[in-house]
């Protein structure tokens, strides 16, 4: 085992607004971190993994991520990643993830887009819980070490460019042999729908993440950092019923959590 515990750089874009809930998820799994500005990059190389959380960088101008895509500390992220280290990408990271051509990273250039959201109740923003259901074997992503396939999580979206999409007719197909396709939107018994409201945004396969082909770096549109305790999930989930008038079990870990705790346990099998 490593003497070292991980430590994680939360890296804070102007208008992002879950750092604080990102950095908590880091730290209730024992790794260290610390929430790091865009523009302190002399010392970003030296975290052993990163996360970019949600909100709305720089007012996600243009369209979403792609100004925060060009920022200088991209550059680092992206050797590091290159290096093995993990990145995460929620929401607005992993549009970023995306506009800088890490997801799915098959080639040097953006492959493919987290276009508007498609749904018959309203056009944009959108935000609700929803089931996600893991696709791949444990070991495939870094970020599913504890992850059993076909496991679903309770999980909640807000954005409103969220739906994974593209127009290279063969990119779709590459994804799926490649086992890049890490989660789905489902059911809560993890059938996959196509239909809204089991797929919220329309995405193309009914895609909430994707990784690399590595396996450590994921663009996940959902938000692990804000379903990681039993407290934030909603009422109608079993858990949070279960733990009803008891303060302690509301502290307890959510399915979403082993998102980061599979971060924790990547790094120390391959990066410390």
């Amino acid at each position: 085992m490593p003497t070292k515990k991980p430590n994680i750089a939360v890296i804070y874009f102007p208008g992002n607004n879950c750092e604080e809930e990102s950095l908590k998820a880091v730290l209730a799994t024992g790794m260290g971190g610390k929430i790091v500005r865009w523009n302190e990059r002399k010392e970003v190389a030296k975290y052993d993994g990163f996360v970019i959380p949600g909100g709305w960088g720089y007012e996600d101008r243009i369209r979403a991520g792609v100004i925060m895509a060009k920022d200088p500390i991209f550059g680092i992220i992206k050797k590091e990643a290159e290096n093995g280290k993990p990145v995460l990408g929620i929401c607005n990271g992993a549009q970023a993830l995306v506009e800088c051509s890490m997801i799915p990273g098959l080639k040097n250039k953006v492959e493919m887009a987290l276009a508007p959201n498609k749904n018959p109740l309203i056009s944009g923003y959108y935000c609700v819980w929803v089931y996600i259901r893991a696709e791949q074997e444990k070991n495939n992503c870094a970020f599913t070490k504890f992850v059993d396939k076909n496991q679903v999580i309770p999980i909640p979206i807000a954005h409103g460019e969220g739906r994974f999409t593209t127009k290279d007719e063969e990119l779709l197909d590459k994804l799926i042999k490649n086992k890049q396709i890490i989660f789905r939107y489902s059911t809560k018994d993890g059938i996959i729908e196509e239909s809204f409201p089991t797929n919220p945004n329309g995405a193309m396969y009914n895609i909430a993440a994707i990784c690399n082909k590595k396996g450590n770096v994921l663009a996940i549109m959902p938000h692990p950092e804000r379903a990681s305790f039993i407290r934030q999930l909603p009422d109608i989930t079993d858990l949070k019923n279960k733990a009803s008038g008891n303060i302690l079990e509301f502290e307890k870990p959510a399915p979403a959590r082993l998102i980061f705790d599979s971060m924790k346990k990547y790094i120390e099998e391959e990066v410390l």
